[in-house]
């Protein structure tokens, strides 16, 4: 369960969240939808502690999240994904696995069948195309099986094979309990994929579904 209860952000003297009050479960996907700057990407780096609220606060399991970061397991995307160029995209994933030394690169592999890039793992990322890019930003969110995933606008430049692997992916890992939050303007993802739609605006939330 997550909770944020009665909280404000205040980024360049612009409110991007204003008095967000939102109740979250496992083993439900939330859609998050709304025009550009609404707050649907600071809400998503409110969740994962990237950004601290000004007011109110996020609590995890009742237990406030500033003071137990690290001690929940999140798979973030947020934004385009970024790389580094030299290396293959294998060896990128190489590097953020080292960091929890909780995957093997059998598992890397896994991920990268997974998500459509095993063939191209061992290009220069710097070759990759957007959509290549995207696929291993999802694969590097997925790769550590979290149990919170954040995604924004996941299916961005993707073609359809990839996009429909993907959501299966994501189906399944609804199934194993996992609560999954997608920022998206696709109508299809919505429908597909979200047990609840919240619509977002000018820092404000509301459910729509």
């Amino acid at each position: 369960m997550i909770e944020i209860k009665n909280v404000s952000k205040t980024i360049d003297k612009r409110i991007v969240l204003k008095n967000i009050n939102l109740k979250l479960e496992s083993g439900k996907t939330y859609g998050i939808v709304g025009p550009n700057g609404s707050g649907k990407s600071m809400l998503l780096r409110l969740i994962c502690g990237l950004i601290s609220p000004d007011n109110g606060c996020v609590l995890i399991n009742k237990e406030e999240l500033k003071n137990n970061i690290n001690k929940y397991n999140f798979g973030v995307l947020i934004e385009k994904p970024k790389f580094l160029n030299n290396l293959t995209g294998f060896e990128n994933l190489e590097i953020l696995a080292s960091i929890n030394h909780k995957i093997t690169n059998d598992d890397i592999d896994q991920i990268l069948k997974s998500v459509n890039l095993y063939k191209e793992k061992n290009q220069k990322y710097r070759t990759y195309s957007l959509g290549m890019k995207q696929k291993l930003g999802i694969a590097q969110a997925l790769m550590e099986d979290p149990d919170i995933i954040l995604l924004d606008e996941p299916f961005s430049a993707l073609d359809k094979e990839s996009s429909k692997q993907i959501r299966n992916i994501l189906l399944k890992l609804k199934k194993q309990d996992k609560l999954i939050i997608i920022a998206t303007h696709s109508k299809e993802d919505i429908d597909t994929l979200c047990d609840e739609v919240l619509e977002m605006e000018e820092g404000n939330i509301r459910k729509v579904s």
